[in-house]
């Protein structure tokens, strides 16, 4: 890399979800053949039972698609098909299709269709769906609403998120392992939770399987722009390499007990001294150089088994898994206050990130009669050693200074999640579910050091040639933070299914959760005093911070005192306003709803929830002297949430669905608090505004669908949603800096139409290589166009302003929501053998340029920053090869063929200034999996 060679010289110096559902079928890839149940399960949840080779998991709020699709097809048994796996028996009214007999809009990606893309987490096998993209580290947007309006579930169950920015648990978290099958439902049904903009994701896990099976994979990876690079690293521990701290980063005593004491270090030099001594390390705060970054790396381990006792059956499945992966990138970060985007900065930065994932999965499950209990374990580890190495200048004041800039960081991200589900049903016709669910995430960032050196280039400075950190603030800087999160979610349920007749099933059931989130970040600088040593600036991080120069030298070497002592460092608090926050959000609801075949063509969804809620963020007194902190109202709602899906069969294999709803969407808990906070990977100020409310959304749908042949459909719609106070980002100017705050924009539209098509092609041919295969095409095409409605008139609430002000000041009327393109486009282009496991896959996606950041607005405002995620093109091969008798899985992805580049930038039709922008290289894959 070119930046590489001149950074080194600096260097040295620096289960468905709760509702009907139906059909018995196989819980495992790798279980064989099930029995069908003895009759139809109306009313209740599957937690094990896929429908079409689905797996739903765990029961759950929230199961109605998968669960109305399996009530549809459980009136009148069909023939039995072979399918991957094993046999499946399939029952159906109308269509074995899970997509076609459910009552709502949904896209359901079974573990055969996530094998199919070869993605390592279940993020990136959600972005091939129709509607959905991946935005950032994981976050899934629907129809191009952002992730606040996306509501993602495991086994129907919500989870906590360990994202300090939001309250939407990041899906890149989840590797494909131990996710059997993926649903997103589209339309609003009145049993899931009120917050749904574009759909829901119920992700749900494995489930117990009839027969033991034991699988072990393993694989490797290298990137074009990262395996064999110069990039950059620090020493850590070492254990570093299993994303597990040895407890080289515990925290030292001095600032266990000063966090404790609530003492402000501000006031006491010697007290800030002490805890300053003990905090730079070589270990965490040095960065090095890599010559040869290494090629990444995965394994995983999957078994389960299940055996008779009396007349019950007891199961168990577990899988583990641990992947280690590199990523290079040489960013250019750009900044601007100017209309014509003249520049502040300019700077080349590379980061080097060494991502861990550790997971695994236990599952009990329990079956006597026609009751089922199921309890799934599961817990996520997700660990970044990150290095950023920078050079740059700013262009306030001097622009012939050079600014070299290191940071050290370490994120651990924890997910611990337990549910347990009974299904009992007492008659043919009742059937009641209770469930409960306990999560936490944790989110832990010790010692993110932050150092900027200085060099002047002026020939009449003696250290003009070198950088230098006089830790003056003006000619170098010194940061270290300490943040923690840790949230607590408690969730319980009953849903009650009574089938009042052969063509009418009424469900009624309640739901509580509470969420309970702690999150602080304590901030310091280092500070040199008036007689700090000039030649100490060029000193390395831990030498330049050791305890000997921030204590200072107050003796000579014969141990006399010196008239006037040498060094002296202070640590200095930075953000002695509100630290710490605590946040809650307990709701109950309760729901009925009725499913109703009208006639054999015709049947009606509708119901109604009710759902009352209480959100709360507030900052924590830290200080044993009470600063002032914020204001931090409460947000107490209550709302009626009518839903109705109208879904009529024109013909046997075209159908029409009509869907309207109400939902809502809640602000994420750090944007209701009046703290700063900045985010490293974007490299943005935050600042969250207590004056928020809920958005209000009238979502609307029409829908044709043509299923021409088995698995093989076209479908068409088009959608509407109205949103009421939208919670929107804006931008403004705080101490000279660009910060992003939030507030409630006065309305916004979204409007667009999907088309969605699966085709399989007989090729006809009957031996050779082509025999037995089929030519596969999955495509799929979003639109979607929303805009912000702001007149003169209008008026927004922004903290701390007392009175309201004017919209127009922070929104534009016709701009389009943050994280929102126009166009979508997934599509898949295969061969594969119908006989054995034989898969040849060209996949292309394409998403249009969208706002990922509000510009300043103003009298002359800043042009929006821009996102443009371009084309991606990928290859997977899948191949099964017999070795001693058993069936390898061979794997093969190329990935990013085009080398399409990561681009964030602002425009004004004349400049262009890079905010966030790198090349993203091609990374090539191998891999194998062996079942026994």
């Amino acid at each position: 890399m070119s930046l590489t060679s001149r950074l080194v010289g600096a260097l040295i110096v620096t289960s468905a979800l709760v509702s009907p559902s139906l059909a018995w079928a196989q819980s495992d890839p790798s279980s064989g053949p099930q029995q069908p149940p003895s009759g139809p399960d109306l009313g209740k949840p599957t937690t094990d039972a896929p429908v079409d080779g689905v797996d739903q998991g765990d029961a759950g709020e929230g199961n109605t698609a998968a669960a109305d699709a399996e009530q549809a097809d459980a009136e009148q048994t069909g023939p039995e098909i072979s399918v991957p796996g094993g046999d499946i028996v399939v029952t159906g009214r109308r269509s074995r299709n899970v997509v076609k007999a459910s009552n709502q809009v949904i896209s359901v990606l079974s573990a055969e269709e996530i094998a199919r893309t070869g993605e390592g987490d279940i993020a990136g096998a959600l972005g091939r769906v129709t509607g959905l993209s991946v935005v950032g580290n994981g976050l899934v947007y629907v129809r191009g609403l952002g992730d606040r309006y996306s509501l993602a579930l495991l086994n129907g169950s919500p989870l906590p998120s360990p994202e300090p920015l939001r309250r939407v648990v990041p899906l890149d978290i989840f590797p494909t392992g131990v996710i059997a099958s993926s649903l997103v439902q589209k339309s609003y049904s009145v049993n899931y939770p009120g917050e749904f903009g574009g759909g829901v994701i119920n992700l749900t896990t494995k489930a117990v399987p009839e027969e033991p099976f034991l699988t072990i994979s393993g694989g490797g990876n290298v990137d074009t722009e990262t395996t064999g690079q110069t990039g950059y690293s620090y020493y850590g521990s070492k254990s570093d390499w299993t994303g597990f701290d040895n407890g080289s980063r515990d925290l030292p005593n001095s600032l266990k007990d000063y966090f404790k004491s609530g003492a402000l270090v501000n006031s006491d030099q010697a007290l800030g001294r002490t805890i300053g001594s003990d905090l730079v390390r070589f270990s965490k705060a040095t960065a090095q150089r890599v010559r040869d970054l290494p090629p990444g790396y995965s394994v995983s381990l999957t078994g389960g088994t299940s055996f008779d006792i009396g007349d019950g059956r007891i199961g168990v499945i577990a899988a583990a898994g641990f992947s280690n992966k590199w990523q290079n990138r040489e960013v250019t970060q750009q900044t601007t206050n100017s209309s014509d985007l003249s520049l502040n900065t300019d700077f080349r930065r590379v980061n080097t990130d060494n991502h861990m994932i550790a997971n695994g999965l236990i599952g009990l499950g329990a079956e006597f009669g026609n009751n089922k209990i199921r309890w799934t374990n599961l817990y996520i580890r997700d660990t970044v050693k990150q290095t950023r190495l920078g050079l740059g200048k700013r262009f306030v004041n001097s622009v012939t200074a050079d600014y070299n800039q290191q940071d050290t960081a370490w994120y651990e991200r924890q997910l611990i999640d337990t549910q347990f589900v009974a299904e009992l049903k007492p008659t043919s016709e009742l059937s009641i579910d209770l469930r409960g669910g306990y999560a936490n995430s944790q989110r832990e960032a010790p010692y993110e050091f932050g150092f900027e050196y200085v060099r002047t280039n002026v020939a009449s400075d003696p250290f003009g040639n070198f950088f230098v950190n006089n830790l003056n603030g003006n000619s170098g800087e010194a940061q270290v933070a300490f943040s923690d999160l840790n949230e607590n979610l408690w969730s319980g349920g009953i849903d009650i299914s009574y089938k009042v007749t052969p063509e009418l099933t009424a469900t009624v059931g309640g739901v509580y959760s509470d969420t309970a989130r702690t999150s602080s970040r304590r901030e310091f600088t280092f500070r040199a005093s008036n007689n700090f040593p000039a030649a100490a600036a060029v000193l390395r991080p831990d030498l330049l911070l050791s305890p000997g120069l921030i204590n200072g030298v107050t003796t000579d070497s014969a141990g006399r005192p010196l008239a006037t002592p040498v060094g002296g460092i202070n640590l200095i608090e930075t953000d002695t306003g509100s630290p710490a926050f605590r946040a809650k959000l307990r709701n109950y609801a309760g729901y009925a709803k009725v499913n109703w075949q009208v006639t054999d063509d015709l049947s009606l969804d509708a119901g109604v929830r009710f759902e009352k809620a209480r959100q709360s963020v507030e900052a924590v007194q830290v200080y044993a002297t009470p600063t002032a902190l914020p204001d931090s109202p409460a947000l107490r709602k209550q709302y009626w949430l009518p839903a109705a899906t109208l879904t009529y069969q024109v013909q046997p294999d075209v159908q029409v669905r009509l869907s309207a709803s109400k939902t809502i969407a809640r602000p994420q808990f750090r944007e209701l608090i009046y703290q700063p906070f900045f985010d490293p990977d974007s490299n943005r100020q935050y600042l969250g505004n207590p004056l928020l409310t809920d958005s209000q959304l009238y979502n609307g749908e029409a829908r044709v669908e043509w299923y021409f042949a088995t698995d093989q459909r076209l479908s068409v719609s088009g959608f509407y949603k109205k949103i009421k106070n939208p919670i929107e980002s804006y931008v403004f100017v705080l101490a000279d800096d660009l910060v992003t705050s939030y507030a409630n924009a006065p309305e916004a539209q979204l409007y667009g139409a999907e088309l969605e098509l699966q085709k399989y092609f007989d090729l006809g041919a009957e031996d050779g290589w082509f025999g037995n295969r089929r030519g596969v095409v999955i495509a799929n095409y979003t639109y979607s166009h929303s805009k912000l409605k702001v007149n003169a008139a209008d008026s927004v609430a922004i903290y701390p302003q007392a009175a309201a002000t004017s919209a127009t000041d922070f929104f534009r009327n016709g701009a389009p929501l943050t994280g929102q393109s126009d166009h979508l486009v997934n599509l898949q282009l295969g061969l594969e053998n119908t006989e054995r496991l034989s898969q040849q896959t060209i996949l292309l996606s394409f998403a249009s340029n969208r706002v990922v950041s509000r510009g300043l607005n103003g009298t002359e405002p800043l042009p929006d920053v821009i996102e443009k995620p371009g084309v991606q093109l990928d290859v997977v091969l899948r191949e099964g090869v017999q070795v001693a008798g058993k069936e390898v899985e061979l794997k093969f992805e190329a990935r990013n063929l085009l080398r399409t580049r990561h681009q964030e930038y602002q425009d004004n039709g004349t400049n262009r200034i890079q905010i966030n922008s790198y090349d993203v290289g091609r990374v090539f894959a191998l891999s194998a999996g062996i079942t026994f």
